[in-house]
C-alpha cells in the first residue's frame, strides 16, 4: 500500500520539501499548482451499498448495472455516479486507486500522478514535474535541462549526439567504451555512430560489406534470411553451398597436411 501511494500520489507534486534546487518561480508555480488540484480536482471515494433510487444505474465505467444494495463506490465530485469496486481505477493507468483518492477531468477520474502529467511534464530523471519554461524532450519524454546527462559519465547531454541505454541517455564516448557490441562479420566494435543489424541475439553492421550472406554476399538488410552457427544466409541454397564449401574446404587441408608431412624415418 505504502509504494502504491508514493507512485499514485508522489510528494514532489504537492510539497516543495520534496523537490530540492527549485527556484523562486518555479516554488510559486508549484504551490498554486497543488492548491488549484486540491481544490477543483481531489476527492475520495466513499465505498457503499447502492441505494435504492439508484437501481439499475450503470456503472460510469464498464456500463453493467448494479443493483440495489451491491457494492459501490460514490464519487461526490462527478454527480453522485457509481463504479463497481474492481472499476474505480485510473484511467490512464488502470491500477486501483488506494484509499479511493482520485483526482477527475472531464468525467474522469485518475491517480495523482497521471493526473498531474494532464498539465506538467514530468522529469525522466528526478520524477518531478517541470515548471521551467524549456525542457528537453528526447523518445518520446522530457527532462529538465540539467538533468539531461549521460548515464556513466554525467556530462550534460544538451545538444549533444546521444544513445538510449536502459530508457537513459548516454554518450557516444561511453556507449562505446562500455556497451558496444563486436559486428559478427568483421570484429569490429559497432559504435554510436554506425548503424546495426541484430538478429538472434547476434550484432552486426548494418553495411552491406558486413550483413550480408555468408556464400554469396548479397545484402541482407531488408531481406528474408536464415542463420546457422552465427552466419547468415539469403537462402537455403546458399545455406547447403556453404556446408559444401566448408568440407571440402576441410578435406583439402587435411590432404595438404598429410602430404607435407615428414615421413617416419626423416
Amino acid at each position: 500500500r505504502a509504494r502504491a501511494l508514493l507512485q499514485q500520489l508522489p510528494p514532489q507534486d504537492c510539497d516543495e520539501r520534496y523537490c530540492p534546487g527549485l527556484a523562486e518561480e518555479e516554488r510559486r508555480q508549484l504551490q498554486a499548482f497543488s492548491t488549484r488540484r486540491r481544490r477543483e480536482a481531489l476527492g475520495q471515494g466513499l465505498a457503499c451499498a447502492v441505494p435504492g433510487p439508484c437501481h439499475g444505474c450503470p456503472c460510469k465505467k464498464c456500463g453493467r448495472r448494479l443493483n440495489k444494495g451491491d457494492p459501490g463506490i460514490l464519487a461526490s465530485r462527478l454527480g453522485g455516479q457509481f463504479w463497481h469496486p474492481a472499476c474505480f481505477s485510473c484511467h490512464f493507468c488502470h491500477q486501483p486507486l488506494v484509499d479511493l483518492i482520485y483526482f477527475q477531468q472531464d468525467g474522469r477520474i485518475y491517480c495523482g500522478r497521471h493526473h498531474a502529467e494532464l498539465f506538467r511534464p514530468r522529469c525522466a530523471s528526478c520524477d518531478q514535474l517541470i515548471f521551467m519554461e524549456e525542457c528537453i524532450e528526447a523518445e518520446g519524454r522530457r527532462w529538465h535541462l540539467e538533468h539531461f546527462c549521460c548515464l556513466e559519465c554525467e556530462i550534460p547531454l544538451r545538444g549533444q549526439r546521444y544513445v538510449m541505454r536502459s530508457g537513459r541517455p548516454c554518450c557516444r564516448a561511453c556507449f562505446d567504451s562500455l556497451f558496444a557490441e563486436p559486428c559478427q562479420a568483421c570484429g569490429d566494435l559497432i559504435g554510436a555512430d554506425s548503424e546495426e543489424a541484430t538478429h538472434q541475439g547476434l550484432h552486426w553492421h548494418a553495411r552491406a560489406s558486413c550483413f550480408c550472406c555468408s556464400l554469396c554476399r548479397k545484402p541482407l538488410r531488408g531481406q528474408p534470411l536464415s542463420s546457422r552457427r552465427g552466419r547468415l544466409f539469403c537462402s537455403e541454397t546458399c545455406s547447403l553451398g556453404w556446408d559444401v564449401s566448408s568440407s571440402t574446404t576441410s578435406s583439402d587441408s587435411s590432404d595438404s597436411a598429410f602430404a607435407s608431412a615428414p615421413s617416419p624415418d626423416s
